[in-house]
């Protein structure tokens, strides 16, 4: 089915997005760095730090559509994400969301929004449980966390906050994905 809706995206019958969220904290994700002989990195260790959630749409073409919060993930904050989608999205265009099977995705109050997204042209299509390898987004996700950001973003809260907008701000122009 996703290679079905791939084509028809491709064929510019429907937007494709992937959607998920991420959470970005001042513990590393990298396990280690490389740094010049004698001039070692050092980063303060965190045993607990803040979150910086985001929220993404993100199609084929590599174009992300966003939204950040340092508040705990919730339905609410689901639905206001698909809002932003909706309000940034052509109304005369049918969008298909792919997404995973998070609580929040499949909660009584995120359900009861499906009907309304329908008749602004947006369906919302489940993947397998346990299969985030058919989510792209998730690509994303790695390549910003591994690769993307600067060590040094882990330094303080605000600046983690700081890049992490960067990056997600420079997607599909600055830094890039490539789909085959």
């Amino acid at each position: 089915m996703l290679e079905e809706l791939q084509c028809w995206d491709a064929q510019g019958a429907m937007d494709l997005y992937y959607f998920d969220e991420s959470g970005f904290s001042q513990i590393p994700s990298l396990p280690y760095a490389w740094s010049p002989i004698g001039e070692p990195l050092e980063l303060p260790a965190y045993s607990h730090s803040r979150r910086f959630n985001v929220l993404g749409f993100l199609n084929r073409q590599g174009e992300l559509i966003h939204h950040s919060t340092t508040e705990r993930v919730t339905t609410d904050v689901v639905i206001e994400a698909f809002n932003k989608l909706i309000a940034n999205k052509p109304r005369e265009t049918i969008a298909v969301v792919i997404l995973d099977n998070a609580r929040f995705h499949r909660s009584k109050k995120f359900k009861a929004e499906l009907a309304e997204w329908a008749e602004q042209g947006v369906a919302v299509i489940y993947l397998p449980p346990y299969s985030p390898e058919l989510n792209l987004i998730e690509i994303l996700w790695r390549k910003i966390k591994y690769e993307w950001l600067p060590i040094s973003s882990y330094l303080s809260f605000e600046t983690l906050c700081a890049n992490v907008q960067k990056v997600l701000s420079g997607v599909g122009t600055e830094y890039r994905i490539t789909f085959a």
